[in-house]
C-alpha cells in the first residue's frame, strides 16, 4: 500500500480526529476499564450500605415492638399477681371468720371457740 492510500483511508474514516480517538482508546484503554471497573464497585458498595441501612432500621422496628409486647406482657403480670394478692386476701379473711365463728346458735352473747 501506497502512503496515500493509507491517508485517504484514515481521511475516509474521521481524519485527525479517527487518529486522535485510536491513540487515546490504545494509551487509555487500561485506563478506562479501570474507572468502569471502580465506578461498578461504588455502585455495588452504595447497594450494600442501602441494603444494610434498611436492615438496620427493621431491626429497631421489631426491637420498639417487641419492647412494647415487654411493656404490655409486665403490665399483665402485675394485674395477675395484684388479683392473686386480693384472692389470698379474702382467703384469709375467710379463715379468720371460720376461726371467730360461733358455735353456739341464735345466742346474744356470741363467744368465739379461740381467744379473739
Amino acid at each position: 500500500m501506497q502512503i496515500t492510500t493509507i491517508l485517504a483511508f484514515i481521511t475516509a474514516m474521521g481524519g485527525l480526529e479517527a487518529v486522535k480517538w485510536l491513540v487515546r482508546y490504545i494509551s487509555c484503554c487500561k485506563t478506562d476499564v479501570r474507572k468502569e471497573e471502580a465506578s461498578v464497585d461504588s455502585m455495588e458498595e452504595e447497594n450494600r450500605r442501602k441494603k444494610v441501612d434498611w436492615l438496620e432500621e427493621r431491626l429497631t422496628q421489631r426491637d420498639e415492638k417487641i419492647d412494647g409486647l415487654y411493656v404490655e406482657l409486665r403490665k399483665e403480670q402485675e394485674e395477675k399477681i395484684n388479683w392473686i394478692h386480693k384472692c389470698h386476701e379474702v382467703e384469709l379473711i375467710q379463715k379468720e371468720s371460720e376461726v371467730k365463728k360461733c358455735e353456739i346458735r341464735g345466742c346474744v352473747k356470741r363467744m368465739p371457740p379461740s381467744d379473739y
